[in-house]
């Protein structure tokens, strides 16, 4: 079994990781096989994933497995990953329950079908209650879509009277986009080589570290997610601050 615990200075890690899934096609095509075997190979990768983020406490993982551009590829590709999706629901969310593993679900599922949708509320629902790490899975989701939706909830406000729009906050967007009531994203990692957000969380990315790497996703697995969580720890977060604001902050911890 690979050992997949860091040992780290307390506070050099991230609460939030988020990660850009990508390679599975060109994964598949270099062993000459179907796209859709990548894509099976990557569930693999997202055990591992979720296995050394829980064994070194990191509270929230946040994993872009559809985005709403995804609906362009090819209609096979996108009927094979819906029955991957139920497949893994329905297989991994007790191991996720057993575990403690909370399951939420983000983007807009209004166009799966309703088989899909009653099982990602019945995953949800199991595992509410659990508190040992949240895993989001971002599914028909886009960071455009996600911050219209928050604002057209603060304009419905607005037009019931409830609010003035000289009112509206970055703490109220902030409260109404998806993932509102989590710890904003530490580090974003996007594997396959490619170096560019797709339309993730844009809102919630503001001040987010960003590893790439060229593994292919199904590659990507104990060893390779070590190596982003060793990256992140010795990355000095600033936050719109100087050195020096920084390192007097530290010496009068």
């Amino acid at each position: 079994m690979v050992s997949s615990h860091i040992p780290m200075v307390a506070g050099s890690w991230p609460r939030h990781v988020a990660i850009i899934m990508d390679g599975n096609n060109r994964w598949a095509r270099q062993r000459g096989l179907p796209g859709i075997a990548g894509h099976k190979a990557g569930v693999d990768a997202v055990r591992a994933v979720v296995e050394t983020c829980a064994r070194n406490n990191i509270e929230v993982l946040t994993l872009f497995a559809f985005s709403s551009e995804n609906w362009r590829r090819p209609p096979d590709e996108v009927s094979a990953l819906m029955r991957l999706f139920l497949i893994a629901l329905r297989r991994e969310v007790r191991k996720l329950h057993r575990n403690n593993i909370r399951l939420r679900i983000i983007g807009d599922r209004t166009r799966f079908s309703e088989l899909l949708q009653e099982h990602m509320a019945q995953a949800e629902e199991l595992t509410r209650h659990n508190t040992k790490m949240t895993l989001v899975v971002a599914v028909n989701y886009g960071g455009q879509w996600d911050i219209t939706q928050a604002a057209r909830k603060l304009a419905q406000r607005v037009a019931q009277g409830e609010l003035t729009p000289d009112q509206i906050t970055e703490e109220m967007m902030q409260a109404e986009v998806s993932l509102g009531q989590l710890p904003m994203p530490d580090l974003c990692i996007r594997t396959a080589g490619e170096q560019r957000i797709s339309n993730f969380l844009l809102w919630q990315f503001a001040y987010t570290e960003f590893y790439f790497t060229d593994v292919f996703w199904p590659d990507f697995k104990h060893e390779e997610m070590k190596k982003a969580l060793e990256a992140y720890s010795v990355r000095k977060r600033r936050f719109g601050q100087t050195d020096e604001q920084l390192e007097s902050k530290v010496q009068g911890a």
